[in-house]
């Protein structure tokens, strides 16, 4: 279609960006960049997935290819208008594609993103990376970019173009050929790309794997200015056979499916053959991406799929569980058909054999890291521990494996690094000791400080502490490890069993003498509260803590759901008390029923917060503690003869 000049400034529409997407393109124009020739990766990315696109759409509709068969990618430069241009002929872009796709940044976790800028600049820069907005790069070095694009099987094209300030424009176009390209109209202090030479060695680097032909002019040649030279090998990565690549190729690679600006963490390249075919070419990233944790309905999941080379989809999820959601790569299958669907994955069983596959080839993959490199294995276990911890509930059939990956923190630490193995805490446990003792809490702090790690730490038993959120989850089924079932600290009936000695018996029954009427007296004051009062034989320095039923959620747990609008059953906690604190002493010379419960209320409370519990009547808490001290000067007053 082609429409006159007139009629085109007559169409010319002026849209806003959104909040979002301008305070991406501020940082991105006036943040400073250690590597600003990024964009151009970005750029050749999103234009190798364009065509990538056409030929999986192609499948179905062989006429979108019309008569341009070739799909390819052409970088080209004027030094005299000061532009640089990345053209592909690829899929391209509907009016409303773009709106979508280029004017707005309207993608779930966009504000938690932005939430994540810290204002220091290095950072930001590796947050833009893994939030993968690659064509907004262009603005690191262009103060006006104009982009034309017209989708394959369309006779319509059309002009976007923006300076990056807050607003861009959107009008019909004249384009002959399908595809997109993107023009950069080049700040002054950036135009030393407009350099043949500089932009061939930037390809080489970042885009050489690029399974399309990337042209440039042919230079240096009278009359060769309109021939053009493929100037990347144009293989397809994990085709090649893996002594032949280098490991800045892997490295580039995986930024170039990944959007991220830093190198991966580790990788397996990996060719199957046998019933089914298939190769994966695997990363696991340094970092954990921004939406790592948004809900399974959002964020980026899955491996880019191909089947024989063709491109089929971006984000395969039926390839990997949600706990390995972390992992980029793609998948070659030889044997899947090319007009497989995400509805056919999901029932397909060649599908399903790949899928344990990959698992088994990520999950030895991280058990060989842990055991050759602990420092970088703690690097992968800081950013993705909490994800992967989730596999213990969802993949029994290899939750043996994934045991022997976890991490925790422990009283055999000082501090609250997450670094004692499982088989780390079965080397150390007591000969008599049967059970493998854990405490889940808020914090590392809460944990350290617990009343409950008490008389373990007197008798020198390792106890491991969970601070993740997950952790309460996951240990809801997680029975046992080697034979050793787990035992929370702060749960059930805690019996240390064949690791008690006569001296902690004589203990027992000293201190249920010295309980003598105090339980039934607590328990009268509290039965709104509790549901029952016992004599702990575990306490040492603390006067009470609460105990939960076995299978009963941590209180710190009911807490946050409580706070998320959930709503939680009512459940009375077991008080136990430690009759030989001096605390407990006074409270059984008390006489006066009402000060006996303010006393017995107030043990409740401070061994509620102890659990990071929420109290019901903060206010009332401290008007009680208030009386109590004054009662207490008052006391000591009267002791002194004043």
């Amino acid at each position: 279609m082609t429409v006159e000049s007139s009629d085109l400034k007559q169409q010319k529409e002026t849209h806003a960006f959104q909040t979002e997407a301008r305070q991406i393109l501020d940082l991105m124009i006036h943040s400073l960049y250690s590597n600003k020739e990024i964009f151009l990766r970005e750029l050749i990315s999103n234009a190798s997935d364009a065509c990538d696109k056409l030929r999986f759409e192609a499948l179905a509709d062989e006429s979108l290819y019309g008569d341009q068969p070739e799909l390819k990618i052409r970088v080209d430069f004027d030094k005299d208008a000061g532009t640089l241009s990345i053209r592909d002929t690829g899929i391209g872009m509907s009016r409303e594609e773009i709106i979508d796709n280029i004017g707005t940044i309207a993608r779930s976790g966009t504000r938690k993103f932005l939430e994540s800028l810290t204002g220091d600049q290095k950072a930001d820069t590796q947050l833009i990376g893994q939030f993968g907005v690659g064509f907004y790069s262009a603005f690191i070095v262009a103060d006006r970019v104009t982009l034309i694009s017209r989708r394959a099987g369309s006779d319509e094209a059309w002009r976007w173009e923006s300076n990056g300030q807050g607003e861009f424009t959107l009008e019909p176009a004249e384009k002959a050929d399908r595809g997109t390209e993107v023009i950069l109209h080049l700040r002054e202090e950036d135009k030393d790309f407009l350099d043949d030479f500089r932009l061939r060695d930037i390809i080489h680097r970042y885009s050489d794997h690029i399974g399309f032909p990337i042209e440039m002019r042919k230079r240096g040649e009278e009359d060769a200015d309109d021939e053009w030279e493929v100037v990347n090998e144009a293989r397809a990565l994990w085709t090649l056979p893996k002594n032949e690549i280098k490991d800045e190729e892997y490295k580039e690679f995986y930024k170039h499916v990944s959007h991220d600006f830093s190198d991966p963490l580790l990788w397996s390249h990996n060719r199957v053959e046998g019933n089914q075919s298939y190769t994966t070419l695997l990363y696991v990233p340094e970092k954990a991406p921004f939406d790592l944790f948004l809900s399974r309905d959002e964020g980026r999941k899955g491996l880019k799929l191909y089947v024989r080379r063709v491109f089929i989809m971006d984000a395969a999820e039926q390839l990997l569980p949600m706990y390995l959601r972390f992992v980029r790569g793609v998948v070659d299958s030889d044997d899947l058909p090319l007009n497989v669907s995400r509805e056919i994955l999901q029932e397909n069983k060649l599908v399903k054999s790949i899928r344990a596959g990959i698992i088994k080839r990520v999950l030895d993959m991280l058990a060989k890291l842990a055991k050759d490199d602990a420092e970088k294995y703690a690097t992968f276990w800081n950013n993705f521990g909490e994800v992967l911890k989730e596999g213990i509930v969802e993949d029994i059939s290899n939750q043996g494996k994934i045991a022997k990956l976890l991490r925790f923190a422990s009283t055999h630490n000082s501090d609250d690094a997450q670094t004692v193995s499982l088989d780390d805490y079965l080397s150390r446990m007591k000969p008599e000791q049967e059970k493998i003792y854990y405490l889940t809490a808020d914090s590392w702090q809460a944990a350290v400080n617990s009343p409950h790690l008490e008389a373990f730490r007197k008798k020198g038993i390792e106890v491991l502490l969970l601070t993740d959120r997950v952790d309460e989850w996951m240990m809801g089924y997680f029975r046992e490890y080697e034979g050793k079932p787990f035992q929370s600290i702060a749960k059930g009936e805690v019996d240390l069993g064949k690791l008690e000695d006569e001296k902690d018996k004589a203990e027992r029954e000293a201190r249920e003498k010295a309980a003598d009427d105090l339980p039934e007296r607590i328990q009268q004051a509290l039965e709104d509260k509790v549901s029952e009062v016992k004599v702990s034989h575990l306490l040492e320095d603390s006067p009470a803590c609460l105990m939960l039923d076995e299978h009963e959620m941590a209180v710190h747990m009911q807490k946050l759901l409580q706070q998320a609008g959930h709503g939680m059953p009512a459940s009375k906690p077991r008080l136990e008390i430690n009759p030989l604190h001096p605390l407990l002493q006074r409270m059984k010379g008390l006489e006066d029923t009402a000060e006996f419960a303010e006393w017995a209320h107030l043990l409740f409370e401070q061994a509620l917060l102890a659990e990071g519990g929420q109290l019901d009547d903060p206010a009332g808490f401290v008007r009680r503690m208030n009386r109590i001290l004054l009662q207490l000067n008052r006391g000591e007053a009267t002791d002194s003869g004043e």
